[in-house]
């Protein structure tokens, strides 16, 4: 087989010689140095190989965030396997569906999940280890006895061979496994690095799960860093933690997703020393432009810079320059990316309209798992079609206006459920707002409305629906508003509008 330019192996290894031996990564109040994460992969990987885990294998890795999330991405990769990361929080049917369907020979997890990854095992016959970081026990092998092998060197993988098989989250249906190579994780990584490095700004926190497209693109970023990182890893996303970590550890910049910073917001956040803070992206979702500019506001010198991609696009597709942020914007192609907005016959609009959005990129998957009918639907001659309506100013920033299937339709109007949800985000005591479709024998569709209130605020629907009703006009405005405790979210804190829709 062909010996690939872009292995991602090849790349973790070239981090490691161009950086040395450094503080790396803080974690649950223990710090890691580079070197000692790196004899751990280098010795995983060949205790992977030794295992019988085979080149082109699919291994789910299902963790909260840890260090041993990483040592196991790039241990798999020494290994020429394909990691297929899972968030913790899937049941065991869930689970089972991805083991049956990526036909994965292994599993690595902690104990905490081992019984959930056990009940999701049962019966699926391609799956021949289950691992853990616990102890060895019946049927269950410890990671530390792999990590006794001694260093291995890199399988070598073609560009194109598979490194992640990601699978969505199944929003409209059955989860579909996202195929991304070597060379799609790295051209993304790399020029997501090219467009949004700033000298001098390497000390991150990361509080979202490298189990998602966007912690796994941050991961492959910093391997192409010319700078040395440092990045604190939370283990789940806690805002006092988030706070207290920036504080103590002097971090420059974080990656978020919207509600975190909404989260944020309902922190004293003046009550810690964000000094060192210079930026944070926020991607996975749309970002009201109230709530970047009151984040702003009550954190003097910090810039929000909005970034967007999908699982499909290697996470990685626009990103907002630091000095060239328009509010409500997610930025400017990165280089590499050709984006397009068209109509429903494929052609261009113009600048101001919204249509769907489409790119073209190495960063683009190889397809979908198995579906060549989803896959055909979706790349259509080299593009991609988002499923993303959007729009381009006159400079050629991208505005985001929302998913194309959660569109309303009331009443022959279409109704954007994003600008509702940021109209209401605007009244003082909404802390998270989410906006659906119901069927309505009269309109077709009406718009209906739930929030979150902000601690300790109290307002009414009725309050709710009048304010929306003066800042929207006649026919936009929800003529429901629900105030439920918490508004769903997905495991990557994005409003969960499926569920929304089973409260109707």
């Amino acid at each position: 087989m062909a010996s690939g330019q872009h292995n991602l192996a090849r790349l973790a290894e070239e981090s490691f010689a161009r950086h040395g031996d450094r503080p790396s990564i803080y974690w649950e109040g223990k710090s890691y140095s580079s070197g000692e994460l790196h004899d751990r992969t280098l010795r995983l990987g060949k205790g992977f190989q030794e295992l019988g885990i085979e080149p082109g294998d699919r291994v789910v890795v299902m963790m909260a965030n840890c260090p041993e999330v990483g040592i196991c991405y790039l241990s798999l990769w020494r290994a020429g396997a394909a990691i297929t990361p899972a968030i913790f929080l899937l049941s065991a049917e869930d689970l089972n569906h991805i083991f049956t369907d990526s036909e994965a020979k292994a599993v690595i997890t902690t104990p905490e999940f081992l019984a959930t990854v056990q009940a999701g095992a049962e019966g699926v016959d391609t799956l021949k280890f289950i691992i853990s970081t616990g102890p060895e026990q019946d049927g269950v092998i410890s990671l530390s006895s792999l990590e006794e092998a001694e260093p291995g060197e890199i399988v070598e993988r073609d560009d194109n061979d598979l490194a992640a098989l990601m699978y969505t989250g199944g929003t409209t249906g059955r989860a579909k496994g996202v195929m991304l190579s070597h060379e799609n994780l790295w051209f993304a990584g790399k020029k997501s690095y090219e467009a949004s490095h700033m000298d001098g700004i390497n000390r991150a926190i990361i509080p979202l799960p490298l189990s998602h497209s966007f912690g796994l693109i941050v991961t492959v970023v910093g391997m192409h860093s010319e700078e040395h990182g440092f990045t604190v890893l939370q283990t789940w996303f806690d805002p006092t933690q988030w706070l207290e970590l920036v504080q103590e550890h002097k971090i420059q910049y974080g990656a978020v997703v919207p509600t975190m910073i909404q989260m944020l917001l309902g922190a004293p956040l003046e009550d810690y020393d964000l000094s060192s803070l210079d930026n944070l992206v926020s991607g996975a979702s749309p970002l009201a432009p109230e709530v970047a500019a009151e984040f702003e506001r009550r954190v003097p010198g910090v810039k929000i810079r909005q970034g967007y991609g999908l699982t499909e696009t290697s996470a990685s597709m626009t990103v907002q320059r630091v000095d060239d942020i328009h509010p409500g914007s997610v930025g400017k192609p990165n280089p590499g990316f050709d984006v397009r907005i068209v109509d429903d016959e494929g052609n261009d609009v113009a600048a101001g309209d919204i249509g769907e959005i489409i790119c073209r990129s190495k960063a683009i998957m190889l397809g979908y798992w198995r579906q060549e009918e989803a896959t055909a639907e979706t790349i259509k001659d080299g593009w991609f079609y988002t499923g993303d309506l959007g729009r381009f100013d006159e400079d050629g920033h991208l505005y985001i206006v929302d998913r194309k299937k959660d569109l309303i339709i009331r009443g022959g109007f279409n109704i954007y459920p994003r600008d509702i949800e940021d109209v209401l985000l605007e009244h003082p005591a909404v802390a998270v707002a989410g906006v659906v479709g119901k069927p309505d024998p009269v309109k077709g569709e009406e718009v209906v409305a739930f929030v979150q209130l902000a601690p300790g605020a109290e307002t009414t629907s009725e309050e709710l629906v009048e304010f929306a009703r003066e800042k929207l006009g006649k026919y936009k405005y929800p003529r429901e508003v629900n105030i439920i405790e918490n508004v769903p979210l997905t495991p990557v804190f994005k409003i969960d509008r499926k569920k929304l829709r089973t409260l109707l």
